[in-house]
């Protein structure tokens, strides 16, 4: 009989090289799969950053209130416009857990800043007219939230006055989906 020496690996050998193998593979993945996780956050913050400065805009772009002149000119709520001593039109004051009820909770009806007061978006992110393309923007913001407070500060402190016809600060929250949340807040002034 002729002897021929055995070619390839013992069985300890493959044995030795998957244990190294793992190792190796579970420290790359260690290292790699924060970056990964970071890399989404960023993404979904600068998401966010979009839609609460969007929405900010929106806002900014309608009426101090109510009994104001919706484009901004001649005639503005709490002040004495034909000099007789008497306020010809007083502010809204903003009161209530929700948004006004003339308009209800529908975006296309909002004509002035208090009417964002409470607007809570839980469920689909949609756009200010209520058109065909909310799908698009819930596809977007999947998971995003979207929380808006208004309230009235004359004095410019953030805290709540009775004083409503100087400023509003607006404060708009929007929670990423991982839950993270990215806070706005602008006032609107009574001019």
């Amino acid at each position: 009989m002729h002897n021929k020496k055995a070619s390839g690996f013992t069985l300890i050998e493959l044995v030795i090289g998957i244990v190294v193998l793992s190792i190796s593979f579970t420290v790359l993945f260690q290292m790699i799969l924060p970056t990964a996780t970071q890399g989404a956050t960023q993404i979904h913050q600068i998401r966010a950053a979009e839609l609460g400065q969007s929405i900010m805009s929106e806002i900014m772009g309608k009426a101090f209130d109510d009994n104001s002149d919706m484009m901004g000119g001649m005639l503005r709520c709490g002040e004495d416009a034909d000099k007789d001593g008497n306020v010809d039109q007083t502010c809204t004051v903003i009161s209530g857990d929700e948004t006004d009820s003339e308009e209800g909770n529908n975006r296309s009806l909002f004509d002035d800043v208090d009417d964002y007061n409470y607007y809570l978006n839980n469920s689909l992110i949609e756009d200010s007219l209520s058109s065909n393309s909310d799908t698009a923007l819930a596809d977007l913001y999947k998971g995003f939230t979207v929380n808006i407070n208004v309230i009235n500060d004359g004095n410019y402190d953030g805290v709540p006055d009775s004083d409503f016809s100087i400023a509003k600060l607006i404060t708009i929250t929007v929670t990423t989906a991982e839950g993270v949340e990215i806070t706005f807040s602008s006032y609107k002034a009574n001019f």
